[in-house]
């Protein structure tokens, strides 16, 4: 058995604007044909994922009526019943129609900001419908081009008070569901607001009800702002608020390719499975590893297929090469080196006497100074266990 086939235990997921897009770009027609929702569903489970997300014109095109809304409800539901699917997460699309072209929960227009919130709770009981437990929330057109326009203060206040207002109608309504937020730097605005994961995490804490809300960062999003995306998700990981990931591979100072997983960047895509799955003994991210990435435009529909199938196979190798990597009993011992239990203890936290034993301590900086960390060779050690060279 192909210890790299993936299975529904590990909770893989795709979009249907994932799988689904056509290979259109801003200078090229489409290449692919469409695919049927319900078809999507198939070749997924066919592939070994676990979970289908999706906005909701996705599923539903913008403007149907009820009774067509509801009768493409029912046969998605009946295809993810027929091949074990799961829909983990939704969302909405604010940001395509015009009327977002200055903003959704931001806009200077009330008018635009209410049709933000209406479409919002109707996408949310679609979600819910479809048994999501996660609603993700990315502004991509919350952001300006010419800053006069609005001071940005008053676009995070209507930010905040969009979601305040989303929260309280779950609540009301009595759902099962929780808020993420992703960040992301800039593309299609020229800067959106709240552009990086720390910045939605400051936000948060403004929120009335930021006990349900939480982040979905994104390895490209991130990483168009030259930051580290491990240092991200740890940082979201470390206060709980890892809600949802967006899992593909970028290129540091590109426009968002949205990239197979692992195909650029091997090194932090190997920091960030190991960060997620624990394997270093640290708390394991228990939520769907979702795969927000496209196929090359260069791919027809078979090669599609071939994508999806890589994102899992490459998070699935990353994942025993972790373990392998944690489990190298030379590595533990390099790491161990530099952990102290007494002085840790004395570091842990303020107390008169615990600081008076601490600023007594006979420390010698020189010393300290001269001491080479030997990182250079736990570096080597960690890219050759990638390489399969060290095991």
């Amino acid at each position: 058995m192909d210890p790299f086939q993936p299975t529904r235990d590990d909770r893989f997921s795709f979009g249907l604007w994932t799988v689904g897009n056509p290979g259109r770009d801003p200078f090229g027609e489409p290449v692919r044909e469409s695919v049927k929702p319900t078809q999507l569903v198939a070749k997924l489970a066919e592939c070994g994922a676990w979970g289908v997300n999706l906005h909701d014109n996705d599923l539903v095109p913008f403007g149907a009526s009820a009774q067509e809304r509801d009768r493409i409800v029912a046969d998605f539901k009946s295809a993810l019943d027929d091949h074990g699917m799961v829909v983990p997460m939704a969302t909405t699309n604010l940001f395509s129609h015009p009327a977002f072209r200055d903003g959704a929960f931001t806009a200077n227009d009330p008018a635009v900001r209410a049709f933000a919130l209406q479409k919002s709770m109707d996408a949310i009981d679609l979600g819910v419908e479809l048994g999501a437990r996660t609603y993700v929330f990315w502004g991509g057109r919350e952001g300006s081009e010419a800053d006069a326009c609005r001071d940005p203060r008053e676009a995070l206040r209507r930010m905040r008070a969009a979601i305040d207002y989303l929260c309280a109608y779950v609540k009301d309504q009595g759902y099962d569901l929780v808020f993420a937020l992703e960040a992301k730097p800039n593309e299609p605005r020229g800067d959106i607001y709240l552009p990086t994961t720390g910045a939605m995490l400051a936000f948060i804490a403004s929120l009335e009800h930021g006990e349900m809300v939480g982040v979905n960062p994104e390895v490209a999003h991130e990483h168009m702002a030259g930051l580290s995306f491990v240092h991200a998700v740890a940082q979201a990981m470390e206060v709980d608020k890892l809600f949802h990931i967006d899992l593909n591979a970028q290129r540091i100072g590109r426009y968002d390719q949205d990239l197979r997983f692992g195909s650029e960047d091997l090194k932090q895509a190997f920091l960030l499975v190991r960060l997620l799955e624990g394997t270093s003994g640290t708390a394991r991210y228990e939520g769907p590893r979702h795969f927000d990435a496209h196929a090359y435009r260069s791919e027809d529909l078979e090669g599609v297929w071939d994508f999806a199938r890589g994102c899992m196979r490459t998070y699935k190798i990353l994942v025993e090469r972790a373990r392998a990597f944690d489990a190298d009993p030379e590595v533990q011992a390099l790491i161990a080196e530099e952990r102290d239990a007494k002085l840790e203890g004395l570091c842990a936290g303020y107390e008169r006497e615990r600081a008076t034993t601490l600023r007594g301590l006979d420390l010698d900086p020189a010393a300290l100074g001269r001491r080479g960390k030997q990182w250079e060779r736990l570096d080597q050690w960690m890219t050759e266990h990638m390489l399969g060279a060290r095991s």
